[in-house]
């Protein structure tokens, strides 16, 4: 004779929890969302009750209930760029921490995929967007996202458009890296990386033609070469540089990558970074302390950059009428090998 089918236990609700914890339903809902609403002792109440009761929290109709995803949308240039994938890190893991998923997508750079990656972000509901913008942005696009949800800016470059922005001092890394140099005698510093169009690169340029002219050393444009963000683009930037008939004995870098290909583009001509040619790079990944030579960088610790912008985007979600934050993170330059010698 078969056994009886079991009969399937029945499913307990947000209520029973919320009775179980003698608390109401939607602090028990807030509660079970890590909500910073609650006080740790309340939040472990309910989730003990959860637990003791088998309960599964129903995410989707929690979010038809309160019109959120609980998902915040990233759009970076480039995922294997490591300065991108550290400040990813830091995002994910301040959003983690709140019941937060986070949706990322690159855009490569070009206006069209940038546009059309926030309108299917937006689609998808997000709760706010964290945005690298691409050079030459539309701000009336930025304008109109900002108007439908959260906005986070990945730079301090847009003050007109009045939102929230984590970024890097641009022009006093610059200078300190340029101070350095000059410290150990160099007077023909390259400049190498980025594109014109950048405002980025125009502001480091800036600062790099100032420092030059405080030490009352011509600027040659000759030394100042454009590349992608890329090994590749740093290695043929440096190979020209080296056809230059006075070439120079260092060089600044747009960033950490750049100056990766610049040492390696130096060794395939027989030239030593640290000991024949000094190198620094801009945001000091964690490769450039493993780099062979290890590399002197402008620190802006892009994790912590996907950190202050992840705690600004739950803090704008939190308090929507707070006044515009605007967060730029101090600028220090971490000497390795790479300029040992000068």
């Amino acid at each position: 004779m078969s056994a009886a089918p079991t009969k399937p236990k029945k499913k307990a609700t947000l209520k029973d929890v919320a009775d179980a914890a003698n608390v109401s339903t939607a602090t028990a809902s807030l509660a079970l969302r890590s909500s910073p609403r609650i006080s740790p002792a309340t939040s472990r109440r309910v989730k003990a009750a959860a637990a003791s009761l088998d309960y599964v929290y129903n995410q989707r109709a929690a979010s038809l209930r309160t019109q959120r995803s609980s998902t915040i949308g990233l759009i970076v240039r480039d995922m294997s760029n490591p300065y991108f994938a550290e400040l990813t890190s830091g995002a994910e893991s301040v959003l983690a921490r709140q019941d937060y998923s986070l949706l990322l997508a690159a855009d490569g750079g070009y206006h069209e995929k940038q546009a059309r990656l926030i309108r299917a972000m937006l689609e998808r509901g997000v709760d706010g967007l964290l945005l690298s913008p691409v050079t030459g942005s539309d701000l009336e696009t930025l304008r109109k996202t900002a108007a439908y949800c959260p906005l986070v800016l990945l730079t301090p470059y847009f003050p007109q458009l009045g939102v929230d922005c984590v970024g890097m001092a641009d022009e006093d890394g610059t200078a300190r890296a340029i101070e350095h140099l000059i410290a150990q005698g160099h007077r023909r510093i390259a400049f190498i990386g980025g594109y014109d169009q950048e405002e980025t690169r125009r502001r480091r340029l800036h600062s790099y033609r100032q420092i030059l002219q405080r030490h009352a050393i011509d600027f040659d444009p000759a030394l100042c070469v454009e590349s992608p963000t890329t090994r590749r683009g740093g290695y043929e930037a440096v190979q020209q540089l080296l056809d230059n008939p006075q070439t120079p004995g260092c060089a600044f870098c747009y960033s950490d990558v750049i100056a990766f290909g610049v040492i390696l583009g130096l060794r395939a001509a027989g030239i030593e970074a640290g000991r024949d040619f000094a190198v620094i790079g801009f945001d000091d990944v964690e490769e450039a302390s493993l780099w062979q030579p290890s590399l002197t960088s402008v620190a802006t610790d892009p994790t912590v950059i996907g950190e202050k912008a992840a705690q600004l985007m739950l803090r704008r979600i939190a308090e929507p009428d707070m006044a515009v934050q605007r967060v730029i993170m101090p600028s220090r330059l971490i000497k390795r090998d790479s300029t040992a010698s000068g």
